[in-house]
């Protein structure tokens, strides 16, 4: 790192996998593993953490006793203060107290504004940037994920992120933070200027870990940070799930990842890439030759995609272990060349093919091949296959389809009107859907829900066939994972969970118990026969269900059920420690003390 008070530039990482040596000598990545190993050892032994103690630290009193940890802490080089809540005055404070503390390098920031108003969140994040640059600390981990700060926040953290702090930032996460495009172009800005500063003394900038999920980047976003991508050119993981990514923006990730040789970890899952992104990733995998992990799961990489993945995967990558694949409208044919691609990487440990259209014929025809290369125990669950797709279909992929979220809105607003039924999609036996909330239902984000207007709690009601209790489990998450503490977000969310519930629970025909059940599941909150999809923990899940169980329409016996599960400690819901909290007092109180 670069030593601002003239000591020029030293070696030092503080986070990195563990190292392992044999022999009599060892390689120059083993004495390096070794090294950062050593390192992170060291920052751990003096690390201050305050996580998950779900303090609401308001005033300066109220921060008091963190303050004073702080100030006592010789050689500080790590804070954790996730699951707690941090308001304004606090937050000055805690920034006055790290002004002093030029030996910090890791900032586990993650969750730490529940409950505050989107516009305490940014001057608080400008305190706390501030101080560090004050205090001439180096930076090698930055996490700020899980603050729903938005664009605003993103400005907040800008003269840090362009700052000599993170002149040496090595990972920086900034998962479900709500940035939209406008906070992505922010960020991208701010890495670029770093990189460019950082380079004119010597020592460019040199990130290894970028997380970025569940930020509606889209293309624009995703385009942007992109060119910054390309220009550092350090990455060795990438994780940008549900961002609303379509063909354009991953077109501009795959050409900015070739520029990245030691990338081992590609998380793109739930973004668009339709043929045209598929056959660029698959282009960009070619040149890759340390990747590790790839999940372009809920991607709708079609066949032709996967045959073109097929390809890249017999002319490189020799260490893959994982490749999720899932979900993608992938036929037979395509999965068997995959499959047999496989065939030669020692590495493998998980292919997954689950949720495509093989049919079980095709199912069975997959298994038995890779059984036949002995690699049946690497293939994932296929057990929510989507069946053969019909020959129609098959062909469909026109180069109109290649943005499904911008078009079938209006084909369907279309077909409707003139009463036809003559699409190549299979027709439902029910009426046909507002588009609109297909739209929201099939990639959630605050805007499009805002968008269904005032009667978007009726729409959504309709839409759900509540005597199916997984569907309306999953409906309830979706709505649930867009909320924000703005006013108006936060009533849009709990107005559609009313109606979504109160029309539930009041159907004789609901499986009340299925329905919690599958909710605790898809939540990994408790393991189920079923296979069911894993939908990761976000503070609005906890935030909604609090809600509801202080509702009429919620059964007491039900709260018990959830009351059961959610105080059990859980990985799963370890960094929403805040709402959690508020859940389970929520849960007693309708439960009482008898219980």
């Amino acid at each position: 790192m670069y030593d601002k008070k003239g000591k020029g530039f030293v070696l030092k990482e503080s986070r990195a996998t563990n190292a392992s040596v044999t022999g009599e000598s060892m390689a120059s990545d083993d004495v390096t593993q070794l090294a950062e190993s050593l390192a992170k050892a060291r920052v751990e032994d003096k690390e201050l953490s305050y996580r998950g103690r779900g303090l609401k630290l308001d005033t300066a009193q109220s921060a008091e006793e963190l303050v004073q940890d702080i100030e006592g802490f010789q050689g500080l080089q790590a804070l954790r203060l996730e699951g707690n809540t941090v308001g304004v005055e606090a937050a000055q404070v805690i920034a006055k107290a790290l002004e002093k503390k030029s030996e910090l390098q890791c900032c586990y920031w993650s969750d730490m504004f529940t409950g505050r108003l989107r516009s305490e969140i940014p001057p608080a994040l400008t305190s706390l940037g501030g101080a560090l640059i004050t205090a001439g600390a180096c930076l090698t981990e930055l996490d700020l994920s899980d603050n729903a700060f938005g664009p605003d926040g993103v400005k907040a953290i800008e003269t840090l992120l362009k700052s000599p702090t993170c002149y040496t930032l090595r990972e920086l996460r900034l998962n479900n933070c709500g940035m939209g495009v406008g906070g992505g172009k922010i960020l991208a800005a701010a890495l670029t200027e770093c990189h460019k500063q950082s380079s004119v003394l010597g020592a460019p900038l040199a990130l290894k870990v970028f997380i970025a999920g569940r930020n509606r980047l889209e293309n624009e976003g995703a385009t942007a940070l992109a060119k910054a991508f390309k220009l550092i050119g350090s990455l060795e993981e990438i994780h940008m799930p549900q961002n609303g990514i379509n063909h354009p923006g991953v077109i501009e990730l795959a050409a900015a990842m070739q520029h990245s040789p030691h990338l081992r970890v590609i998380n793109l899952n739930d973004n668009t890439f339709t043929k045209k992104g598929a056959v660029a990733m698959a282009q960009a995998l070619k040149h890759l030759r340390s990747i590790q992990v790839v999940n372009f799961g809920d991607c709708l990489v079609r066949s032709e995609g996967a045959v073109a993945i097929a390809e890249s995967l017999r002319e490189g990558l020799p260490i893959l272990k994982e490749l999720n694949l899932s979900f993608g409208e992938i036929t037979e044919e395509a999965a068997l060349m995959v499959a047999r691609a496989v065939q030669d990487k020692p590495q493998l440990e998980k292919l997954d093919l689950n949720g495509n259209c093989l049919g079980e014929e095709g199912c069975e025809a997959l298994r038995e091949v890779m059984e036949g290369m002995n690699l049946g125990d690497m293939l994932g669950s296929l057990s929510d296959d989507e069946g053969e797709l019909e020959d129609e279909e098959e062909g469909s992929e026109s180069e109109g389809e290649e943005e499904p979220e911008e078009q079938n809105g209006l084909e369907d607003a279309e077909q409707d009107s003139e009463g036809e039924g003559s699409s190549e999609k299979p027709q439902n036996t029910v009426a046909p859907h507002p588009p609109d909330v297909d739209s929201f239902l099939s990639l959630p984000s605050p805007d499009r829900l805002l968008k269904l207007g005032p009667k978007r709690a009726i729409l959504i009601e309709q839409q759900v066939d509540v005597a199916d209790a997984v569907q309306t489990a999953e409906v309830f998450l979706k709505i649930s994972s867009v909320y924000r503490e703005d006013s108006e977000i936060r009533k849009a969310v709990l107005d559609s969970v009313d109606a979504l519930l109160r029309k539930a629970f009041s159907s004789t025909s609901f499986q009340t118990y299925k329905f919690t059940s599958t909710l605790l599941s898809m939540l990994g909150l408790l393991k189920s026969e079923d296979r069911v999809k894993l939908v990761p923990m976000v503070p609005g899940h906890l935030v909604a269900l609090e809600h509801a169980v202080q509702q009429d329409y919620f059964p007491q016996e039900h709260s018990s059920v959830l009351d059961d599960f959610v105080t059990r400690y859980s990985k799963a819901s370890d960094m929403c420690t805040s709402p959690r909290s508020s859940l389970e007092s929520s849960m007693e109180r309708r439960i009482g003390p008898e219980c």
